[in-house]
C-alpha cells in the first residue's frame, strides 16, 4: 500500500513536463490505459472466475463507474484550484468518506489506533496544502473563486469515487475473487468508460514526444503498477486503513517538487510530511498481543491433580 502510494505521488512531477495535455487526457490515458493493461494481464485469471465476478455484477460497475468519475475528477481538481488544494481535498477527504462507506455498508467500526492515524493523517496533509499554496509561484495567477470552489468540489467527488472503488474491489476479494481478477474486472470496465474520453481528449498527447512519453509513464508505472500493489494490499487490509495509507501520496509529491521541480518547502511544509509519516507509523505498527498470564494452581486443583484416576 506504502509502495503504491510512493508511485502515486509522481504524477504531478511527471505532468509538470507536458504542460499542454489537459487533465481530461491526463486522467482518461493513465486510468484509462492502466485499468485496460490490468484487465489484459489478469484476463486468464478473471476468466476463471468470471462466475463470481458475473453473481457481483453491481459491484464491478459501481467500482468501475467510480474508476472512471475519479480519473476525471482529481485531475480536473487540480487543474481548477491547485495541486496542492486538489490533491489535499482528494486525497485528504477520502479516509472520512471510506469511514463512512464501511460503516453504513458493512457496519465496521473504526479503531482508536485509525482515528489516531487519520488525525496525524489529515493534520500534516492540511499543513503541506497551506506551505505549498503559499509558496508555490504564481499558485493564485488567473484563478477565481468560481473556479476554485469548483476545484474543491471536483475534489470532494474524487474522494468519494476512490473510496467507492476501493470499497468495491475490496468487497470482491474478501467475498472470494483473487486480487488481480479482481482489480483487472473493476479497472478493466473502468478503461473502457474511458476510451471515449480518451479519443476525444488526448490529442495533445501525440502532439510531442514528451506528452507520449508522460502519458505512457502514468498509464504504465503508477496506475498500472500502483494499483496492482494497491489491489494486493486491499485484500490484507480494511478500506478505512488502506485510503489513511495512501495519504503519503501528497507528502511523495512535495518532496519531489523540492527534489526535481525545484520548489521550496517551508518549515511548516516538513512538518506536515512528519506528521503524515507519523500517521504511516501508528497505522503500520504491528499489535501488540496480549500477555499470557499463568495462573498457579491452587492446593485443590494440586490435590485434585496429584489424585490418580480410577
Amino acid at each position: 500500500m506504502l509502495a503504491a502510494s510512493v508511485l502515486w505521488g509522481t504524477t504531478g512531477t511527471a505532468a509538470t513536463f507536458a504542460p499542454g495535455v489537459g487533465p481530461l487526457a491526463v486522467g482518461a490515458v493513465a486510468m484509462g490505459l492502466g485499468g485496460l493493461l490490468q484487465a489484459l494481464i489478469a484476463a486468464p485469471l478473471t476468466a476463471r472466475h468470471a462466475p463470481a465476478l458475473r453473481a457481483r455484477r453491481g459491484t464491478v460497475l459501481l467500482g468501475a463507474v467510480a474508476v472512471a468519475v475519479y480519473s476525471l475528477a482529481f485531475y480536473s481538481s487540480m487543474r481548477l484550484a491547485g495541486v496542492a488544494v486538489g490533491t489535499v481535498v482528494s486525497l485528504g477527504t477520502a479516509p472520512l468518506a471510506s469511514a463512512v462507506i464501511e460503516r453504513a455498508l458493512d457496519r465496521r467500526n473504526l479503531t482508536l489506533r485509525w482515528k489516531i492515524g487519520a488525525i496525524l493523517g489529515l493534520a500534516g496533509t492540511v499543513l503541506l496544502c497551506l506551505a505549498e499554496s503559499d509558496h508555490a509561484p504564481g499558485a493564485a495567477d488567473g484563478r477565481t473563486l468560481a473556479g476554485t470552489l469548483a476545484g474543491v468540489a471536483l475534489g470532494l467527488l474524487a474522494a468519494t469515487t476512490y473510496a467507492l472503488y476501493a470499497w468495491a474491489a475490496h468487497r470482491l476479494i474478501t467475498r472470494g475473487v483473487p486480487s488481480r481478477a479482481a482489480m483487472g474486472a473493476v479497472f478493466g470496465v473502468g478503461g473502457l468508460l474511458l476510451v471515449p474520453v480518451l479519443v476525444l481528449t488526448g490529442g495533445p498527447l501525440l502532439a510531442s514526444w514528451s506528452n507520449a512519453a508522460v502519458g505512457a509513464y502514468m498509464a504504465l508505472v503508477p496506475m498500472f503498477a500502483g494499483y496492482v500493489l494497491f489491489g494486493w494490499g486491499l485484500a490484507r487490509v480494511p478500506v478505512s486503513t488502506a485510503t489513511t495509507l495512501t495519504l503519503l501520496e501528497p507528502a511523495v509529491a512535495a518532496v519531489l517538487a523540492v527534489l526535481v521541480v525545484g520548489e521550496r518547502l517551508p518549515a511548516s511544509g516538513w512538518a506536515g510530511v512528519a506528521l503524515v509519516v507519523s500517521c504511516l507509523a501508528v497505522l503500520t505498527a504491528p499489535a501488540r498481543r496480549p500477555r499470557r498470564v499463568r495462573v498457579e494452581p491452587g492446593p485443590a486443583e494440586r490435590i485434585r491433580d496429584a489424585t490418580p484416576s480410577s
